[in-house]
C-alpha cells in the first residue's frame, strides 16, 4: 500500500509537471497535494514497517516528537490545499470567464506559500507543548505512530494547557479550511442549479467530482476517528480507523483524480510511452554478448 501510494502521486506529479496543458492552477494545487499526501504517508508508515520486520515497537523521544511535528505539519498542509482546490473549482465554475485573472500565478503561489508557513508553526507549537510534558518511565502508546492527542493523555504532569492548544488549534485550522470548502461548494451546486441543460449540469458536476470524493474521503476518516475515540475511549479502534486517512485515503487519491480525469489520463499515458521509448533505445544500444 505504500509503494502504491508513493508511486501513484509521483506519476501524478510527474505528468503535471511534464505535459504542458497541465500547467494550470488546479494541476498545480493537485501536485502539491501529491506530494504532501507522499510526504504524509511517510511520516508514519516506514517507522510501523520497520517495527514490524525488526518484531520491535519502540520509538526514541527525539523520534517521536520529530513525527508529532510532521504528522501536525502535513496533515494541517493537506487541509488547507482541499481548502485551496475548492476555491479553484468555486472560481472555474461559478466566475469562468474570471478565472485566468483571479487564479493568477501570484495568487495561487500566495495560497500554497501561506499555509506552509502556517503549518510549520502550527506544529512547532504542538512539538513544543509535547516537550514540556513529563512522561512516566514506562509509557506505552496505544497506537502505531506518535499521535499527539495520545500522548497528552499519557502524560504524567498536568496536560490542560495542551488540550486546550490541542483543540483551539483543530477547530482553528481545520475548521477554517472545511468552512472554505462547505461555502464553496454551496454556492458551486447555487451556480450548477441554474443551468438549463442537463448536459451543462453534468459538465460543470463532474469537474468537482474527484476533489468532492477526495474531501469526503479525508474528512469523513477524520472525523470518524477523533469522534469514535472521544466516544468509545477504545484506543485499538482508534488506532484502526487511523490506517484508513494516514495510509489508504492518501493511497486512493491518486486513482480518484486519475480514472475520472481524461486530460491527467493521457498525460500519464504519454508519459509511460516516452518512459518505454527510452527503455526500449537504452536496451537496444546495449551490446550483444
Amino acid at each position: 500500500m505504500y509503494l502504491i501510494t508513493v508511486l501513484g502521486n509521483l506519476l501524478i506529479i510527474l505528468a503535471s509537471i511534464s505535459d504542458p496543458h497541465l500547467h494550470t492552477p488546479m494541476y498545480f494545487f493537485l501536485t502539491n497535494l501529491s506530494f504532501v499526501d507522499v510526504c504524509f504517508t511517510s511520516t508514519t508508515v516506514p517507522k510501523m514497517m520497520l517495527n514490524i520486520h525488526t518484531h520491535s515497537q519502540a520509538i526514541s523521544y527525539a523520534g517521536c516528537i520529530a513525527q508529532i511535528y510532521f504528522f501536525a505539519f502535513f496533515v494541517t498542509l493537506d487541509n488547507f490545499l482541499l481548502g485551496a482546490m475548492a476555491y479553484d473549482r468555486f472560481v472555474a465554475i461559478c466566475h469562468p470567464l474570471h478565472y485566468t485573472v483571479i487564479m493568477s500565478p501570484r495568487l495561487c503561489g500566495l495560497m500554497v506559500l501561506v499555509p506552509w508557513i502556517i503549518s510549520a508553526l502550527d506544529s512547532l507549537l504542538q512539538s513544543l507543548m509535547v516537550l514540556q510534558l513529563k512522561f512516566c518511565e514506562a509509557l506505552q502508546i496505544p497506537h502505531f505512530f506518535c499521535e499527539p492527542n495520545q500522548l497528552v493523555h499519557l502524560a504524567c504532569s498536568d496536560p490542560s494547557l495542551n488540550n486546550i492548544v490541542l483543540n483551539v488549534g483543530a477547530g482553528l485550522l481545520g475548521g477554517v479550511p472545511l468552512a472554505g470548502i462547505l461555502c464553496s461548494y454551496s454556492k458551486i451546486m447555487a451556480t450548477i442549479c441554474k443551468i438549463s441543460s442537463a448536459r451543462g449540469k453534468y459538465k460543470a458536476f463532474s469537474t468537482c467530482m474527484s476533489h468532492l470524493s477526495v474531501v469526503s474521503l479525508f474528512y469523513c476518516t477524520v472525523l470518524g476517528v477523533y469522534l469514535s475515540s472521544a466516544v468509545t475511549q477504545n484506543p485499538h479502534s482508534t488506532a484502526t480507523a487511523s490506517v484508513m486517512y494516514t495510509v489508504v485515503t492518501p493511497m486512493l487519491n491518486p486513482f480518484i483524480y486519475s480514472l475520472r480525469n481524461q486530460d491527467l489520463k493521457k498525460a500519464l499515458r504519454t508519459l509511460m510511452e516516452r518512459a518505454m521509448t527510452k527503455l526500449t533505445l537504452i536496451h537496444g544500444l546495449k551490446p550483444y554478448s
